[in-house]
């Protein structure tokens, strides 16, 4: 997410100084890699690099290889790295990653290379997901060329630049399941004159944070997920507290009581809402107005007995949660890191809230039975009737 913010922005400025630009883009991998279909890459004529696709190890080769792009604007390639063991010594690179990895170079000088940026940086600015459909690899007489994309917004927007029907027809399909699903897949096509591999990805605008209570312990918890690209916004009701300078790296920072919630928030099925007050009975208003909503993820500082004292007397009052909005909750917020520091409590809060975001449990990967990431399964689409 940062990275891509970051590349946005390095793209703007070489346009206004006039640079040419290339993008690196990982479309196809197998194996152990270090990075997974979807990263990108910026590579700058005068020799800035923003971004990576690899640990380190591919980038220095990748741009060696994209110099003719970055003279003028050429047709896009693909370069694979076979970092097997028994070809780490043809490459050189010394990676032993035992895997493989495909990655198309494109110049930033064509318009459609430069589209996926413009739909990334629309996400972005809308707030909601996207799905962008990138051709890697052709065989036969399909009427698409590399680089082809085809972009599905949220709201239905389709802008397709792929003149293949057959192969535009099951791309809507495939494309509209991904980004229901939210995961990115790389989806391989036998068509009636063709073959064709296609990178389906899910491009999420900045996760929405809302931190209430400006306290000390608050400032870590700002700095750490604005490192992460997240959009964080801080509410207190205490003017001393809630400001611009104490929190500068925040996006909003917002001054209101808890019955003024309604009119100053969007709350959203992606939202994420961390409950830091120290006060019991903003804490308790907050908890009413919060558990209802379509938040994803609700954490409450403090004590497991607090919290529940907490909900106990909400249902004195005639406010019950239910069995779904209490799974949304978590108390006491964060993973056991043996945290003590606001610093240290800062890391467990954003640990958890990661761990939710991409359905993991939070444990050691020492004790994972599985690969560290989830397949990329290809799929292979039969020819339409």
């Amino acid at each position: 997410m940062k990275e891509l913010q970051a590349i946005l922005q390095a793209f703007e400025q070489s346009e206004r100084s006039g640079q040419r630009s290339a993008i690196a883009t990982v479309v196809k991998t197998m194996g152990s890699v270090y990075r997974r279909p979807g990263a990108r890459m910026l590579l700058t004529e005068a020799g800035q690099i923003v971004g990576a696709i690899s640990g380190g190890c591919l980038e220095s080769d990748v741009f060696e290889r994209a110099k003719p792009l970055l003279l003028q604007a050429s047709k896009p390639i693909t370069v694979q790295y076979d970092t097997t063991a028994s070809n780490d010594l043809i490459w050189g690179l010394g990676m032993g990653c035992n895997g493989f990895v495909q990655v198309l170079l494109e110049s930033l000088h064509t318009d459609s290379a430069k589209s996926q940026l413009a739909w990334i940086a629309d996400c972005f600015q809308q707030k909601e997901p996207v799905a962008i459909a990138t051709i890697f690899h052709i065989e036969g007489n399909v009427a698409a060329q590399i680089g082809d994309r085809l972009c599905l917004k949220s709201d239905g927007t389709v802008v397709n630049r792929i003149a293949d029907h057959q192969l535009t027809m099951a791309l809507l399909q495939d494309t509209a399941r991904v980004l229901a699903e939210r995961k990115t897949r790389v989806i391989s096509y036998q068509l009636d004159n063709g073959f064709v591999e296609v990178l389906i990805e899910v491009i999420q605008p900045p996760t929405p944070l809302l931190i209430f209570g400006a306290g000390y312990d608050a400032i870590p918890l700002v700095q750490l997920t604005k490192q992460l690209g997240w959009h964080v916004t801080v509410i207190d009701h205490r003017a001393t507290y809630a400001t611009r300078d104490r929190f500068p790296q925040a996006d909003e920072v917002i001054l209101c009581s808890s019955n003024e919630l309604a009119a100053n928030l969007t709350l959203t099925a992606r939202t994420i809402a961390v409950v830091m007050t120290h006060h019991y009975l903003y804490d308790q208003a907050l908890l009413r107005s919060l558990l209802p909503s379509p938040l994803q993820y609700l954490g409450v500082l403090g004590p497991k007995q607090r919290t529940q004292q907490l909900l106990e007397d909400l249902r004195l009052k005639g406010f019950a949660p239910t069995n779904a909005q209490q799974q949304r909750l978590y108390h006491p917020v964060g993973l056991d890191l043996g945290a003590e520091t606001p610093e240290e409590i800062a890391l467990a809060i954003v640990a958890e809230i990661q761990a939710v975001l991409t359905n993991h449990t939070g444990g050691m990967l020492r004790d994972r039975n599985a690969p560290i990431h989830d397949p990329n399964p290809e799929r292979l689409c039969l020819p339409l009737a």
